[in-house]
Parts: C-alpha cells; sequence; structure tokens
C-alpha cells in the first residue's frame, strides 16, 4: 500500500515539474518571439511584427509590453489616405483594442519602461480616435480626461483635451483648457505659445500678444521669445486687411522693439535681423514720404545682407 502512494505521490510530482517545464518553455519560446518581433518593428516591417506580437501573446500572455507593440504595430499599418477600405480600417479597429488592453495590463506598472508604455497607451489610443482615423472626439475626450488623472500636473494632457474642444468648435471649453495648462506648469513656454496660437487663430490679436509678452517676461534672456513677438507683429500686419495705417505703424514699431531686443540678446540671431529687415519693408508701405521710404528699404536691404553673410558663415562652419 505503501508503494502505491508512493508512485501516486511521483505521478502527482511528475506532472507538476512536467507543466513547469513547459511554462518555462514558453516564456523562452515567448522571449525569443519579442526579440523577434522587435527587431521587425525597428525595421517598420509592421505586418512580420504583428504576427510576432501574436506569437508572444498566445505564448506567453503576462508579457504586456507585447500588446502595446502590437498595437502600434496595427496603427503603423493603418493609412489615412484609405479610410473606406474595410481592410484597413480594420488595422486601426485593432490598433484600439490592443491599445486598450495593453492600458488595463499595464495599470500596476512597476518599471520605469512600463510605467511609459502605460502613458502611451492612452496617447496613442486618444489619437487613434482623431479626425484622420477614426474621427470620434466623443470617444477621445474620456481618454484624455483619463490622462489628466493620471498626470494632473502635465500640461500637455490639458492641450490635448483644449484641441479636442477646439476641433469641435466648443471654444470656450477649449480656452479654459489652454488657461489649464498654463495654471498648472507656468514656467513653461509652451503653454504661453500654445495659448497664443490658439487666440491668434480666434482672431485675437491683443490676448495673443499678451500670452507672448508674458512668455518672454518668464524667459527674459531667451532672444527666441522676443523675435516670436515680432514674427507675430509682422504677419498680423501683412495679413489684417482692417487694420488701419495708424495702427499698421504702431503693430511694426513694437515687432522692430521685440526683433531688436532679441538682436541684442543675440547679436548673431539670422532669423530676429531678417524680420526686423521685413518689418522695416512693412513701415516703407505705410509712409508717404518718398525719403523716408527710401531710408527704411536701405535699411532692410544691410539687415538682409548682414542676414545672409551671418548664415553662409554658419553653413561654412557647419561643413
Amino acid at each position: 500500500m505503501r508503494s502505491a502512494g508512493i508512485v501516486r505521490i511521483v505521478v502527482v510530482l511528475g506532472s507538476v515539474a512536467s507543466m513547469v517545464g513547459c511554462s518555462q518553455i514558453d516564456k523562452l519560446k515567448a522571449r525569443k518571439a519579442f526579440k523577434d518581433a522587435n527587431a521587425a518593428y525597428q525595421a517598420q516591417d509592421y505586418r512580420k511584427a504583428v504576427q510576432l506580437y501574436q506569437q508572444v501573446i498566445a505564448t506567453n500572455p503576462d508579457e504586456v509590453r507585447a500588446y502595446f507593440y502590437l498595437a502600434n504595430s496595427y496603427d503603423q499599418l493603418y493609412k489615412s489616405d484609405r479610410p473606406d477600405d474595410p481592410a484597413n480600417r480594420q488595422n486601426i479597429e485593432k490598433a484600439v483594442n490592443f491599445y486598450q488592453t495593453s492600458a488595463e495590463k499595464l495599470v500596476k506598472a512597476d518599471t520605469p519602461e512600463n510605467k511609459i508604455l502605460e502613458r502611451r497607451s492612452y496617447e496613442y489610443l486618444a489619437a487613434a480616435y482623431g479626425e484622420d482615423r477614426l474621427n470620434d472626439a466623443a470617444k477621445a475626450e474620456p481618454i484624455i480626461q483619463k490622462m489628466i488623472q493620471m498626470e494632473p500636473t502635465e500640461p500637455t494632457n490639458y492641450i490635448r483635451l483644449a484641441r479636442l474642444y477646439e476641433d469641435a468648435g466648443v471654444y470656450d471649453e477649449a480656452e479654459a483648457m489652454y488657461l489649464r495648462a498654463r495654471e498648472v506648469k507656468p514656467t513653461d513656454p509652451v503653454v504661453y505659445t500654445t495659448l497664443a496660437a490658439y487666440y491668434n487663430r480666434r482672431g485675437e490679436f491683443d490676448k495673443t500678444i499678451k500670452a507672448l509678452e508674458e512668455r518672454a517676461a518668464k524667459e527674459p534672456n531667451n532672444p527666441e521669445a522676443f523675435h516670436t513677438i515680432a514674427s507675430y507683429y509682422w504677419d498680423e500686419t501683412r495679413n489684417d486687411p482692417k487694420l488701419r495705417d495708424n495702427e499698421k505703424r504702431d503693430y511694426i514699431q513694437k515687432g522692430i522693439q521685440a526683433a531688436d531686443k532679441a538682436i541684442q540678446l543675440k547679436p548673431d540671431y539670422v532669423e530676429a535681423i531678417t524680420f526686423k529687415g521685413l518689418l522695416l519693408r512693412l513701415q516703407a508701405l505705410v509712409e508717404k514720404d518718398p525719403g523716408k521710404q527710401k531710408a527704411l528699404l536701405d535699411e532692410a536691404k544691410t539687415l538682409s545682407d548682414k542676414a545672409n553673410g551671418l548664415q553662409q558663415k554658419k553653413t561654412s562652419a557647419s561643413n
């Protein structure tokens, strides 16, 4: 009787050992497939990558990274110029499904790499509902709101939601989110330039300049901040047909002042020198005195020659 019991124990232990052995073999196979899949992904052979990532998941469902890369491989296969092709549409629909699965499986991410993949799963899932893909803002909105909950001090997510609202024509909500982005990270110059671009698209030039000046106040030693102000004054003066001559003169002078500040901070700033010359040419169009016009155009040419000379030096130095 004892021997029979021992046999039964040995059989059971043997079965357990066999199961463990299969599990390890599966993991080894999955690891090999994951390596091959990553190589195909890096080579942009996304069809092959899809097959290999599917093999990884089938062999080892706990390889959570594979879900994100499988989703992104399908995403890469989608062609936005063929939205009515059923096979093409399946690619983005499969991408959405696997992005969602990836996000769910990575919710308890315990490594920096996996935390990044969790965030990207939500980012790319929201993008998949964008205008050039599934075009479903209603489904994108809760995803971006989830991203905001995950990272409440990250301005990028508020900007994403703001753009979603702007594209949908919900402008009060869009402005609120752009302002919220500035509020959560007032030291980030991007929140000011993004807010300025929004106001400029809405035709609110005073608010555009205010946002840019706030950015420049945060970065008083950054010549690009002042050059950006100059470029906006140039663009508005050139393109707004409603401006009267006195308004044009005011904008031109303010643009030149901003360009001068940029050049003061960086004397070889080619772009700022170029835009000052462009502003002077605009001023020549507004002036009525031929002598003043000539003086302005001569100064603009001098600046243009200087900018070209500096650019040639930079090009020669880089070669």
